[in-house]
């Protein structure tokens, strides 16, 4: 009772004077802008075998998606900061909308990767906004209310890659994107509809454009560290996502069914996780809830290439989803030390590093697949784990 009544209290409190509306829009639209990128792990099998990729190929695609997701947060940042996160967080969803209709018409590798990559880079107007806007409504509970938000997005990868697997199977992969397209065009209106309008800055954009104060601010030593466990974080989760359903259909032979219900197990277990994470953040810290989270991680990596039967991968894939929380906090804490007026750009550009860095990750672990490997490149990732925990241990201020 006392963990329910404490649940209320903070659903009480992020509801309060009329921001319910607005964490709903905003948790909306991330529940599409990050679900709809997890339904191409989903759909990478049929992907290759409708163009016939190999592993390093359709590794490629995913990180010609991350690396265009990475190259419009910088963009997005000061955009947000000239014209206000309302605008920025509109047109992502009119503009993803619009890409994956590309997508789904795609009719060769080329127009694939390059309607993929602008969906990227519509989705990414999306990544910075949504935490500067939070910080304005949500001063003193950025890590509850950011949690929930990115609970809000795992909801749907839990829910959208399995079902547009489903969608696929039964009756093509395009159409296991084609049916969120009308989905990005209500979030664009509930945004629209709820999202306070912020007075125009009588700042010339050029003057966002002059990116002197990015270097210092990014190369003080809390962020540097931030920075550099985002990227580690981001090379470990993006090989993870973007390859765990093929290697449960390809090496444990699974079934496409039963590796995206595992997959979508995955990202459910993310709905609980996220928001405990931002709690543990607004409570004790950074340290370590961290500790935590990549310790499990790391097991579960470390474990996986040696099990076989079902209810181990089950329990493999809580261990493995602690990996979600790890944002939650981390970008929390970062965001908060960035300085006002400048916090969209400078958040911009180190998502832009963390993300671009992290998306290299699928290609080389694609590559590494391909090659009879595909067991040792998850064990490499469990040693990215290692070293993730030696510099939270190491860290005297978190």
């Amino acid at each position: 009772m006392r963990y329910i009544s404490a649940a209320k209290r903070v659903i009480s409190d992020l509801s309060s004077d009329g921001r319910g509306k607005i964490l709903l829009a905003v948790a909306f639209g991330w529940f599409l802008s990050i679900s709809v990128r997890m339904i191409y792990p989903a759909l990478l099998p049929h992907i290759s075998d409708a163009y016939d990729l190999t592993l390093t190929t359709a590794g490629l695609l995913l990180t010609v998606l991350w690396i265009a997701y990475a190259s419009g947060q910088l963009p997005g940042g000061i955009l947000a900061d000239w014209a206000g996160e309302r605008p920025l967080l509109i047109a992502s969803s009119l503009l993803a909308a619009t890409m994956l209709a590309l997508v789904i018409v795609a009719d060769s590798p080329i127009v694939l990767f390059l309607a993929t990559a602008l969906f990227g880079v519509g989705t990414a107007l999306y990544g910075v906004s949504r935490f500067t806007i939070l910080d304005k409504i949500y001063p003193d509970q950025l890590g509850t209310a950011t949690g929930a938000t990115m609970a809000a997005g795992d909801v749907g990868n839990a829910v959208m890659p399995p079902a547009a697997g489903f969608i696929a199977v039964v009756i093509g992969w395009q159409y296991g994107f084609g049916f969120t397209v009308p989905l990005f065009l209500v979030a664009a209106v509930g945004l629209w509809a709820t999202l306070p309008r912020q007075p125009a800055t009588a700042t010339p954009l050029r003057e966002y454009l002059e990116l002197g104060d990015i270097v210092p601010t990014l190369s003080h030593p809390a962020v540097l560290r931030g920075t550099a466990l985002l990227v580690l974080w981001g090379v470990i989760i993006q090989s993870f996502m973007g390859f765990y359903p093929t290697y449960l259909i390809e090496v444990k032979e699974f079934s496409a069914q039963v590796s995206t219900a595992l997959f979508g197990f995955f990202f459910a277990l993310g709905i609980l996780m996220k928001p405990i994470a931002g709690r543990a953040y607004d409570s004790v810290g950074v340290r370590v809830p961290l500790l935590v989270i990549m310790s499990a991680a790391g097991l579960a990596l470390v474990v996986l290439p040696y099990v076989g039967t079902m209810w181990l991968f089950v329990l493999l894939t809580v261990f493995a989803s602690a990996l979600l929380g790890f944002e939650t906090i981390v970008i929390s804490d970062l965001t908060q030390r960035l300085p006002d007026g400048t916090q969209g750009t400078n958040l911009g550009a180190l998502r832009t590093v963390y993300i671009a860095l992290g998306a290299l990750s699928p290609v080389l672990f694609g590559a590494v697949a391909d090659r009879g490997y595909f067991n040792e490149a998850f064990l490499g990732l469990a040693v990215l784990a290692g070293v993730v925990l030696l510099i939270v241990f190491a860290s005297i201020d978190y």
